[in-house]
């Protein structure tokens, strides 16, 4: 009997499911969408189908609503009325309207479209605030929307920049709003301040679904405050403009909470999220970010680096090459990307060839010279231009003091020479801790070119900052995930690994090679002086040189007949 019991009961829950979604579908075809406060929609738009929205029982208390809609990368326009107006409309991927409730008001109505070819996904939500709470946007004088709760934002390869209008106290219906530059005492709007948010979305995710799920944690304030990270906190003095360094590829959404702190009462913006590339470019599209000149210049450099991670201490020049090639690569790629605006498939090439220019160079000089304390100076930078990347990529980089260019480089460069002023007395630890430590680095920039990782950022927010000079003033956090968490432990154990294996080899033997130019100059005085070294009776070069020549001439030649070539007497 209870078996019955509970079967019946299914059986009727199931029909009430039905009848529900029955009913949200009757909404869509008459063209009307029914929402309640605090509860998401997630609905499909069409282009020759515009939509009204409609909320019904709006409580006494409320003072203002908050309507946002989202979708991954087609716009959406949210309006106040069926006509669109710069003033009463915003059109965006994601796009919020403030309607300032007049007294007695218990219903309110807006407007939905796309002018998208294709179908939109979006996630909308409706959110209710009292007269203690600060209104985000209040005080717009920048943006079209006479008040204003959106966040606008701006990307390019080096950073991403968010603004917003500022905020303005709360106040009851069918009262005048508080002016918004009377004065800029504890009565004003100059008392509010804003908590800027960040929140990464998982690591080469670029679904639809995972950006709308995750939009859900940054909308309301204890959301925000739960999930994504506070970057910084601004005052009523400061400029609501942000820069973040760009990710491409990567899913950011960005938030803005303003808090009052004499009632402490808060609101929040309406979020905003980037990929920093475009889902419907051709080239450098998000689902074809990696480019296959980058991919077969950072495989290369990593099939050298592994060997160098392992053997190159031992191959010393072959080291010396590596060292040469990094130093001379990375300066020339700044000097002719800020110089010239070729593209950047030509860029790497030269850059390439620029950098085995300066390997070989530096080879020749030991070769030379001889001079060991000057190549292990250049091993030492290396070394110390990594270990300071890394010092910034925390989060000691994003104080303000560095926000500086001036205090940045100076701080930086003291970082990079310090390391080989420390291990100028054990050399050859300098030199092994460098193959193992810069090697296996490589082989992370490798695995960024295929997998996206933030590891990568470690050397690019430096090269960012010496190509950009508006760097300085962006915010360089980055999501620490799974995959980074794994390349992370790769990039440890390959350089463990190396280290202690050519520490283990290289004991007993001499620090380093001797003279290669002294040595040549000693076996060639040898075999000068020696009669009895059988290359005593080598030729020249010259007269070798000379005796190939002919060789090859009689191949070409034509072969004499045999016998009496004389004429007869008559």
């Amino acid at each position: 009997m209870g078996l019955l019991q509970l079967l019946v009961l299914a059986v009727l829950a199931s029909e009430r499911r039905v009848a529900g979604a029955a009913e949200v579908f009757a909404n869509f075809s008459e063209g009307l969408i029914e929402f309640s406060v605090g509860k998401f929609r997630i609905f499909e738009l069409n282009r020759p189908f515009p939509e009204e929205a409609i909320l019904h029982d709006i409580s006494n208390n409320v003072t203002f609503l908050i309507f946002q809609i989202h979708s991954q990368y087609q716009n959406t326009t949210v309006s106040f009325s069926p006509t669109l107006l710069p003033n009463a409309s915003e059109t965006g991927t994601d796009s919020g309207l403030v309607f300032i409730l007049r007294p007695e008001q218990s219903t309110c109505t807006w407007y939905l479209e796309t002018s998208d070819t294709e179908p939109v996904q979006n996630m909308a939500i409706l959110l209710s605030y009292s007269e203690r709470d600060p209104i985000p946007g209040g005080c717009n004088l920048e943006f079209d929307l006479d008040i204003d709760p959106n966040i606008y934002l701006e990307y390019n390869f080096f950073e991403t920049t968010i603004k917003f209008a500022p905020a303005n106290l709360g106040y009851a219906r069918g009262a005048d709003p508080p002016s918004c530059d009377a004065g800029t005492d504890q009565d004003s709007r100059w008392r509010l301040q804003y908590d800027v948010y960040q929140y990464f979305l998982p690591e080469n995710d670029l679904t639809e679904d995972m950006v709308l799920m995750h939009l859900q944690r940054m909308v309301t304030v204890p959301q925000v405050k739960a999930s994504a990270l506070k970057v910084v906190t601004l005052t009523a003095n400061d400029k609501t403009s942000i820069s973040f360094s760009s990710l491409p590829g990567q899913g950011v959404i960005y938030n803005v909470i303003v808090w009052d702190p004499f009632l402490n009462t808060s609101a929040a913006y309406v979020p905003v999220h980037t990929y920093a590339c475009s889902f419907e470019a051709g080239e450098d599209s998000c689902a074809s970010l990696g480019r296959v000149s980058s991919k077969v210049f950072f495989t290369l450099f990593a099939l050298l680096g592994f060997f160098i991670c392992f053997f190159g201490h031992r191959f010393w020049k072959t080291e010396l090459f590596f060292i040469g090639f990094i130093i001379m690569g990375f300066f020339f790629y700044i000097l002719i990307t800020r110089l010239t605006p070729i593209k950047y498939d030509v860029r790497l090439i030269l850059t390439a060839v620029a950098g085995s220019v300066g390997g070989m160079f530096l080879v020749a000089a030991w070769w030379r010279c001889g001079i060991l304390s000057i190549c292990m100076l250049c091993v030492g930078l290396v070394l110390g231009f990594l270990i300071s990347s890394v010092t910034f990529f925390t989060p000691l980089g994003n104080l303000k003091i560095f926000h500086d260019d001036g205090v940045f480089w100076v701080t930086f460069s003291c970082i990079a020479i310090l390391i080989p002023v420390v291990f100028m007395g054990c050399l050859r630890i300098l030199n092994i801790l460098t193959c193992g430590v810069i090697g296996s680095y490589s082989v992370v920039l490798a695995v960024d070119s295929y997998l996206s990782t933030s590891l990568s950022y470690i050397t690019l927010n430096v090269l960012k900052r010496a190509l950009n000079k508006d760097f300085s003033r962006a915010f360089t956090n980055v999501p620490f995930q799974t995959n980074d968490f794994i390349i992370l432990a790769v990039w440890g154990m390959l350089a463990v690994s190396g280290i202690t294996l050519q520490i283990r080899r290289e004991r007993g033997r001499p620090f380093f090679p001797p003279h290669p130019y002294k040595l040549w100059k000693q076996e060639r005085e040898r075999r000068v002086t020696n009669i009895l070294d059988p290359s005593y009776h080598i030729p020249p070069l010259r007269e070798r040189l000379y005796g190939r020549l002919t060789q090859i001439k009689e191949l070409f030649q034509k072969e004499q007949p045999a016998g009496e070539r004389t004429p007869l007497l008559l």
